[in-house]
C-alpha cells in the first residue's frame, strides 16, 4: 500500500488487496452473473454507445445519474457485500452503491472525468477494485495541466480516492490498440 504524492489529492493504492486466486474467482463470477448493459451517452450533443458495459448495485434503491444516464440499482450480491465490507474496514465509511464497469477489450475505455456528481456529496470517497486485465489509469490536475500521474491497476488491486481529489483531479482509462483481455472494475461509492 502506498499514497500517491499528489497535490490537492488523497489517493492510496493497494496493489494486492485481493489475492490473485480469489480475484480470479470474483472475475469469473461477475463476468458470468452480472446483467451487463450498454447505455447511450451524449457527448457534445451527439449520442454514442458507452464504450464499456455497466451495472449498478446498491442497498437502498438510490438511482445514480451521470452523462445523461440514470441507472436503477439491483440489490447487492453476497460477493459484492464481501468486497464492500473489506474496503469499508480500511476506508472507514459505509458504501451504499457499486457501479460496475466491464472493459471488453482495448477499445473499451472511460474518458477524462471526475466523480463529482451531486449525489456523491462534497468530498466523495470512491473505492475502486480492478479485476482481470491490467489497465493504465491516468490522472491530471484540473488547473495545472502539467501535473499528471500514471498508474497501472493490477488484478485484485484497490484504489481509494477521497478528500478533495475529485475537486482538483480528473482520471481516465484510455483506449489502447494492443490486443488485451477483459477487465472488470467495481467502484464503491456513497450516494447521498
Amino acid at each position: 500500500m502506498y499514497s500517491l504524492k499528489l497535490a490537492d489529492a488523497d489517493i492510496t493504492y493497494y496493489p494486492d488487496f485481493i489475492d490473485s486466486q480469489k480475484a480470479d474467482a470474483y472475475f469469473a463470477h461477475f463476468r458470468s452473473t452480472i446483467p451487463w448493459q450498454q447505455d447511450d451517452i451524449k457527448v457534445f450533443g451527439k449520442v454514442y454507445p458507452q464504450p464499456r458495459l455497466t451495472a449498478l448495485y446498491g442497498a437502498e434503491g438510490k438511482t445514480y445519474s451521470y452523462s445523461n444516464i440514470t441507472m436503477q440499482p439491483k440489490l447487492f450480491t453476497g460477493e459484492l457485500l464481501e468486497i464492500k465490507n473489506s474496503i469499508e474496514a480500511i476506508a472507514q465509511v459505509e458504501f451504499n452503491a457499486c457501479l460496475l464497469n466491464l472493459y471488453r477489450n482495448g477499445q473499451d475505455s472511460n474518458g477524462w472525468h471526475s466523480d463529482d456528481e451531486r449525489e456523491l456529496g462534497q468530498n466523495p470517497i470512491i473505492g475502486s477494485i480492478s479485476l482481470g486485465q491490467e489497465r493504465p489509469f491516468h490522472l491530471r490536475h484540473k488547473k495545472n495541466k502539467y501535473m499528471k500521474h500514471k498508474l497501472l491497476l493490477n488484478h485484485g488491486s484497490l484504489l481509494l480516492m477521497k478528500g478533495k481529489s475529485q475537486h482538483f483531479w480528473q482520471h481516465q482509462v484510455p483506449k489502447t490498440t494492443k490486443p488485451i483481455g477483459e477487465r472488470i472494475n467495481l467502484t464503491f461509492r456513497m450516494l447521498k
